[in-house]
């Protein structure tokens, strides 16, 4: 399942993936990923994408 929450988060802080990339020390590719929903992250990167974001687990990866 896609994850917009993740991809609108990072547009609100006007991140491209790539940059948001750097700052989790991943590659783009796996940030594409996750947005479409082709990958599961481990929970340290999804806790890594939450800080670069200031978001919780919840509001990035739970119903």
């Amino acid at each position: 399942m896609k994850n917009l929450k993740l991809k609108s988060a990072r547009a609100a802080k006007d991140l491209s993936q790539e940059d948001l990339a750097k700052l989790c020390d991943v590659s783009r590719q796996t940030i594409s990923a996750i947005e479409k929903g082709d990958y599961n992250p481990t929970i340290n990167l999804c806790i890594a994408i939450c800080k670069a974001l200031d978001k919780t687990l919840d509001e990035l990866f739970w119903n």
